[in-house]
């Protein structure tokens, strides 16, 4: 909001208001120069764009009765302010001065109470920070080589009940194996056995042939002896019939020797038999060998076949152990890793609370910072605007011997832009003190917009003062 003031002669006051840390601060100044004429400044609320209204008011208790009498000077608080135009000194300037220096000393109070409570804001600040006990992640080291402790036992308990599982397996195998060996052995005593039956009885039968044959020729013997006791016997009987009554003498051919005849029957037998027999035996042994062969092929490829069967079943064996034991070995780290992935989960969720809370924190943090940023740089803005105030009450004390003309002029602006922020500053050079000096007067309103504590437009403008 831009406001116009028109005067030879001007005096520098100024009213700042506060409304907490986060109010703004609302001053209107004038600056004290022959011939010259300057606005007020109005510095609002930064941060924000709204307008502030500016009213009409006059010093009735604030400025002594000839200060009063040759005009009026600016008077304001936070959200409102008032100015006017003022005249030439009719009073006593000692008392102008007194009034400016006590407003000078108000102003110089105000800002080290300000800074006070900056002081005491920044103080509060950081002892609540160093309240503030840093959250400290709890130390799971300990628990973590406990768990790899158990885990590593684990495993190696695994391992010895695997290795006993395959002893224990491979001592069934050679179990089996044996059991296998004591059934084969036991096939083959009991098919040696039926063999030898078998070959008794044959061995019976020839024994009973054989006995057969010699009842025979025991039978042939006694028959033969029968025949030749018979034959002695009608012999004999013969030769007695016939005695003495013929005797004749016959070439004959020499009598049969029977004994002779009969060995030679036995012996044709006897051979007879031993060829019957050696034939038997041969072919026994024969018979007997073939088998014999058959059983050993038999046995050999049944042999063969067993030891494949148990070598097949101990490899299948094996692998069933190796396959339980891959399985079991699978289940513990499947169990690991979804331990893992669990207890890895809940860190990171309890870390991802953590980052929040600190982000939390920060932003908290960055938003004080940015208000304490803006109340610093309002105050600055202050301090500037007063230490060249300072200096202009400088300036007016080394020219109190200049007149003021005696009509002042007046004029009222009223506001065509908002902003929170507007500064004029003087553009008509001093004019030097003389009996009736010629004042020519301009006003140069310099219209400044500032939000978030940021300039962002500024427009100047120069004119006549029309009632000078």
């Amino acid at each position: 909001m831009a406001t116009q003031v028109c005067s030879p002669v001007f005096s520098s006051g100024s009213v700042k208001g506060l409304c907490g840390m986060a109010g703004g601060v609302s001053r209107v100044s004038s600056v004290r120069s022959v011939g010259s004429c300057r606005v007020p400044s109005l510095a609002g609320a930064v941060g924000s764009a709204s307008s502030i209204r500016l009213g009409l008011s006059s010093l009735g208790s604030c400025l002594p009765g000839s200060y009063l009498a040759a005009g009026c000077y600016p008077s304001g608080f936070v959200g409102s302010g008032g100015w006017f135009c003022e005249g030439a000194f009719n009073g006593n300037e000692k008392e102008t001065m007194q009034f400016l220096n006590d407003r000078l000393a108000n102003y110089l109070e105000k800002v080290r109470q300000l800074e006070r409570e900056n002081a005491e804001l920044e103080t509060r600040i950081r002892e609540w920070y160093e309240s503030q006990i840093p959250y400290i992640c709890p130390d799971y080291q300990s628990y973590f080589k406990t768990i790899e402790d158990l885990q590593q036992k684990i495993l190696l308990t695994k391992a010895e009940n695997a290795r006993l599982v395959l002893q224990i397996d491979n001592a069934k195998l050679a179990a089996d194996d044996f059991r296998t060996k004591y059934e084969t052995e036991l096939s083959m005593r009991q098919l040696v056995e039926a063999d030898t039956n078998g070959l008794r009885r044959i061995l019976d039968e020839l024994t009973l042939c054989k006995a057969d044959l010699e009842a025979q020729v025991e039978s042939l013997k006694e028959e033969l002896l029968c025949l030749k006791k018979n034959h002695e016997e009608e012999v004999n009987t013969l030769r007695c019939q016939l005695g003495d009554r013929l005797n004749v003498e016959v070439d004959a051919a020499p009598p049969v020797d029977l004994n002779k005849i009969l060995d030679d029957m036995r012996c044709q037998y006897e051979a007879l038999v031993e060829n019957n027999r050696r034939d038997v035996e041969a072919w026994f042994n024969a018979q007997t060998e073939e088998l014999n062969q058959q059983v050993v092929s038999s046995s050999e490829q049944l042999q063969c076949c067993q030891t494949e069967i148990i070598e097949l079943r101990r490899t299948v064996n094996a692998l069933e152990i190796e396959l339980q034991a891959q399985h079991g070995m699978r289940n513990s780290l499947e169990s690991t890793l979804a331990e893992t992935e669990a207890r890895y989960s809940s860190q990171l969720a309890q870390m991802q609370c953590l980052i929040s809370n600190v982000e939390a924190q920060l932003a908290e943090i960055r938003c004080d910072l940015e208000r304490q940023n803006q109340e610093y740089q309002v105050l600055l803005d202050v301090k500037a605007r007063l230490e060249s105030e300072i200096a202009t009450y400088r300036r007016l004390l080394e020219g109190e011997d200049c007149k003021l003309p005696a009509h002042p002029c007046a004029t009222e602006c009223k506001p065509s832009v908002r902003v929170p922020y507007v500064s004029t500053v003087p553009c008509a050079p001093a004019v030097p003190c003389g009996p009736a000096p010629q004042v020519s007067t301009q006003i140069r309103t310099i219209t400044e917009e500032i939000r978030d504590g940021k300039v962002v437009s500024s427009r100047e403008h120069l004119q006549p003062c029309p009632l000078c």
